[in-house]
């Protein structure tokens, strides 16, 4: 499905990726603004989806290549933080596992086929993780949301409908593609017409820790 490039430490990207997973209580839980039951949702909801997600991206790479991995491990682990955060304090447990589940597959094809078909120079995976688990976890919202589904319906649960909240969710993921773009490129513009975009491929074979800092991470 895909080949990604192994961290130059897998210990130290899966004590970064624990850091993300306890500090992101702080930023969905805290979104409450206080210590009441939307907090306790969110809080719950961030464990069960980013476990979810966990779960199904290590799935989908034994399924496909025979063993799971730590990195995709780390990986899922942040897709399940980003598509959870949309729908924290609104969804219930139920609706969090199955959104972490759906996000840790498509995130695990965001990183590898739709990376491919887009021919993006994505190092870090950063689309593939956060921008998918962002679009996947915003539009689910709308689905899980419901009350019927064990969410709270949103802002105004005596009027809520599936159909168009999810209206209103897609709307809103392609006004911020558009708008996310439109910034991008003229950002990354003026960075190109000033101090360019990226280094020389000596530089980057070489390495950026001694072409840039004169310095290197390990001896060999």
């Amino acid at each position: 499905m895909y080949k990604r490039q192994t961290p130059h430490s897998l210990t130290l990207t899966m004590v970064g990726a624990s850091l993300l997973w306890v500090g992101w209580f702080g930023f969905n839980a805290g979104s409450a603004g206080a210590a009441n039951g939307g907090a306790g949702l969110a809080f719950i909801n961030t464990v069960l989806a980013t476990s979810a997600a966990t779960l199904s991206w290590i799935a989908g790479e034994a399924l496909h290549k025979g063993k799971a991995s730590m990195l995709g491990a780390a990986s899922g682990a942040v897709a399940g933080l980003v598509a959870v955060t949309p729908a924290a304090g609104f969804v219930g447990p139920m609706g969090s596992i199955v959104l972490g589940l759906i996000a840790g597959v498509v995130c695990l094809w965001g990183v590898g086929g739709l990376k491919r078909m887009l021919g993006a120079d994505d190092a870090f995976d950063v689309f593939g993780v956060h921008g998918v688990g962002g679009i996947v976890g915003a539009i689910l919202t709308g689905v899980f949301a419901a009350p019927g589904l064990g969410g709270t319906g949103g802002l105004t649960p005596e009027t809520f409908a599936m159909g168009a909240q999810v209206l209103i969710q897609v709307k809103s993921v392609l006004i911020t593609i558009v708008w996310s773009a439109v910034v991008a490129f003229i950002a990354y513009k003026i960075a190109d017409l000033t101090v360019g975009l990226r280094v020389s491929q000596e530089a980057e074979r070489e390495g950026l820790d001694i072409t840039s800092h004169g310095e290197t991470a390990y001896t060999r």
